[in-house]
């Protein structure tokens, strides 16, 4: 299963109704941890979740980097998160 597909799966515990992952690791190729761009290393996600309305952007943050710990333990080197209000 690729990256991509893990990270929707353990999102997808936050009921998203948007839920945008993009691989970007091509545009890190030559970075530490990437250095031919072919690694799952560096994404993107833009999320939109009642599950996150309540909580503030810090609390937002930690919950989708406790849900990805496994990802970043494993080779996920860098995560953008755009956290849409619902």
């Amino acid at each position: 299963m690729s990256r991509e597909t893990t990270i929707k799966n353990k999102l997808a515990i936050l009921r998203p109704h948007i839920l945008e992952v993009i691989d970007e690791s091509t545009q890190h190729q030559g970075h530490s941890g990437n250095p031919d761009g072919a690694g799952e290393s560096h994404f993107s996600v833009k999320i939109a979740s009642i599950e996150l309305d309540d909580l503030t952007r810090i609390e937002k943050h930690r919950v989708i980097n406790e849900l990805l710990s496994r990802e970043f333990a494993s080779g996920l080197h860098a995560l953008s998160i755009e956290i849409i209000p619902s």
